[in-house]
């Protein structure tokens, strides 16, 4: 199964479970850049290593089933949305960036490297949504 150049990076497991499954994978190759990301976005979300096994099997079934996105990903990482909640200025300028905008704010938030990075992060990403940055520095 190849990865494409600007798409997301499959992690190991969830390349053997798809190259175990000519089905899903098949599947996997007919979706957009988006629907692999939400994909591997929510099974990286997994804390524990059970959780993460059963996300993958869940994402195979899901792409037998012809389902595009995980059943229940927020595309907006809680801890972010939970932070917007609590900023109203942030808030309303969140609504008014645009999809790929937002996506650039959460993947950056996601690729926090620990607890604190990520906290730092989302501190920050609402302070430059609040001034109008329609991206993080």
């Amino acid at each position: 199964m190849k990865n494409m150049e600007s798409g997301p990076v499959v992690p190991p497991d969830l390349e053997s479970a798809l190259g175990a499954n000519p089905e899903a994978n098949l599947a996997w190759e007919n979706l957009t850049q988006i629907g692999r990301r939400d994909f591997i976005g929510w099974i990286n979300e997994a804390k524990q290593a059970e959780t993460r096994a059963k996300r993958i099997g869940r994402c195979i079934e899901n792409l037998v089933k012809g389902k595009k996105r995980p059943c229940c990903y927020a595309v907006v990482p809680m801890d972010l949305y939970k932070a917007l909640g609590e900023h109203p200025e942030a808030k309303a300028a969140w609504s008014k960036l645009s999809a790929d905008q937002k996506r650039n704010f959460s993947e950056w938030v996601e690729a926090s490297l620990d607890k604190t990075a990520r906290k730092d992060r989302i501190t920050s990403a609402i302070l430059d949504i609040r001034s109008g940055q329609v991206g993080p520095r």
